[in-house]
Order: structure tokens, then C-alpha cells, then sequence
């Protein structure tokens, strides 16, 4: 196995998402207040970020006031856009002819934007961005296809793509955990922990079942049902999680026995929120919708 290393060190996460099967899809935001259980949608305040037929998706926070997410073209190529909120300002992170990028996030070290590259002969395959725009490098080489990643201790939990499929953690070189191979394409660290948390495959017309995996001690947890027909899941704090289903938005602690409703995004142009991305230190809530 050759690994890419540098000065922070990184291995990854990933799902089994199709990278070339993409619908129109805009983002929106959504003031917030509040936190944890106590957090609350400010409704009226919903408002499409980006507005054009082709995909913007996948969003992620890097700092306290910046987002990257991934763009397709007229063309159908994909790139790694950075959203500035101070300056209200959209810039290439990536701009590529011969490759896409999807599914952007920083790294532990703060030093890159990671992202899923599908390449001109189709491998999919982690690279790195730096955050000074010098020329992107291929992390390892041998590692894929592969998909979503999240991180623990400066290295990630990987789904790779297979027969059958696995979701495992790098520990080291040569060095993999085998978590899983039954799950859905989210999958989240859950904060100021060592779990790498997600969703396991519902059975049909059945809810996902989230599930957790300690990285420290090998513990394995059952946490909850999620809500039918959704996929995807994000963490706001240690204890609370937010789903969606259609355009309603719900809110669960870990340990409850049911979802709560934080409100319905009404649109004529949108429906049905995917992923999402939450920040504390701005208070808003980042969602992806399908155009209508």
C-alpha cells in the first residue's frame, strides 16, 4: 500500500454513493438559534444560496465563516467551490477539465481540502487540496473506489466500494479495522468522541438504523431508528442529531425515544432536503435540495 504523507497525517472515510449519478440540486440556508435540543429554525428566513439547473451539493464547513462545496459545470464536471459569508463570495478552490470533485472537507490539520476525485479514467480516489491553491497531490494510490469520509485522530474510517462492500478505519499502515459492510452512504464522526457513527441499510420501506463503532475500545452501540427513506444524518453537538424527510427538518437526541419536528421548508422551485451542514458560530443550517 503507498501512502501520500505530509505534514498532517491523514487516512480516510468514504460511502457508496454513485459519483456520476447527480440530479439539479441548489443549497439553502436557514438562520438558527438556540442550541443542542433547544436549537431552532428560524423558517422564514430559508433562502436558496446558489440558484442555477446544474449540482451544488455535498456542503461542509472548514471554518467559522467559510463553506466548500461541489459544483458541476454546464458540462457536467464537477469542483470544489468555497462559499465566503463575510464577503458573500464564491471562489474556485478547483477548476479541472479532466477530473470532478466531490464531497469536499477540511482537513484535521486545517492545511487541505480533501476531496473524492473521479478521475479521467474513472478510479475514485482521495486528493488533496491545499488551502494556499498550490497543485492538488493523490494521497495514496491503491485505496478505491471510494466515497464519503469523515475523520478521527488525524485518520478516517474508508467505505470502500466491493464485493462485498466495507466500511473500515485505517489505523496504520496495512493496519485496517473492519467496521462493517451493511450501510448507507452517511457516515459521521460523532463529536468529542472516538466513535465513527452510521447508518445501517433499513430493511424495504423500513427507517436506517444508526449505529456506532468505537475506535478506542472496539465497542459497538445501536443508537436509534432514522426516519424512513432518509440517508443522510449530521451531528450538532456530543448528544443531538438532525435528519430530514421531504422538506421537514427533525431533531433527535441520541438516548430519546423519538424525533422532534423543527419546521417545513415551503418552496414552489424545491423539495426534498439531502444533506446538510450545521454552524455554530454563524447559527445557520445549510441544506441541499432537489429542484423541482
Amino acid at each position: 500500500m503507498k501512502y501520500f504523507f505530509t505534514t498532517c497525517y491523514i487516512l480516510y472515510l468514504a460511502s457508496t454513493f454513485s459519483l456520476q449519478a447527480q440530479t439539479g440540486t441548489d443549497l439553502w440556508v436557514i438562520n438558527t438559534s438556540g442550541k443542542g435540543g433547544n436549537l431552532k429554525l428560524s423558517i422564514e428566513t430559508a433562502h436558496s444560496l446558489t440558484d442555477r439547473p446544474e449540482y451544488d451539493n455535498q456542503p461542509s464547513f472548514i471554518n467559522d465563516y467559510q463553506l466548500v462545496f461541489s459544483a458541476a459545470d454546464e458540462n457536467g464536471n464537477h469542483d470544489i467551490i468555497v462559499y465566503n459569508f463575510d464577503s458573500d463570495k464564491f471562489t474556485n478552490l478547483s477548476k479541472t477539465s479532466d477530473r470532478s470533485e466531490f464531497s469536499p472537507s477540511i482537513t484535521d490539520c486545517g492545511m487541505y481540502i480533501a476531496a473524492v476525485v473521479m478521475e479521467e479514467d474513472k478510479k475514485q480516489r482521495i486528493w488533496l487540496y491545499p488551502t494556499n491553491f498550490e497543485p492538488a497531490e493523490l494521497l495514496y494510490d491503491d485505496i478505491e473506489p471510494v466515497g464519503y469520509y469523515d475523520w478521527y485522530d488525524n485518520k478516517a474510517a474508508m467505505f470502500v466500494l466491493g464485493e462485498p462492500n466495507k466500511l473500515v478505519y485505517a489505523r496504520g499502515r496495512n493496519d485496517l479495522i473492519e467496521i462493517d459492510s451493511v450501510i448507507d452512504r452517511s457516515v459521521k464522526k460523532r463529536p468529542k468522541t472516538s466513535e465513527i457513527t452510521y447508518i445501517s441499510h433499513p430493511s424495504e420501506g423500513q427507517p436506517g438504523i444508526i449505529k456506532s463503532y468505537d475506535i478506542e475500545n472496539g465497542e459497538r452501540e445501536v443508537y436509534l431508528e432514522g426516519i424512513t427513506g432518509s440517508q443522510d444524518f449530521i451531528w450538532l453537538d456530543k448528544n443531538h442529531l438532525m435528519m430530514a424527510a421531504g422538506n421537514e427538518i427533525f431533531l433527535r437526541k441520541y438516548n430519546s425515544p423519538e424525533w422532534k419536528s423543527l419546521g417545513v421548508i415551503h418552496s414552489d422551485t424545491h423539495e426534498n432536503i439531502t444533506r446538510m451542514a450545521f454552524s455554530e458560530d454563524l447559527n445557520v443550517l445549510v441544506i441541499t435540495m432537489n429542484r423541482k
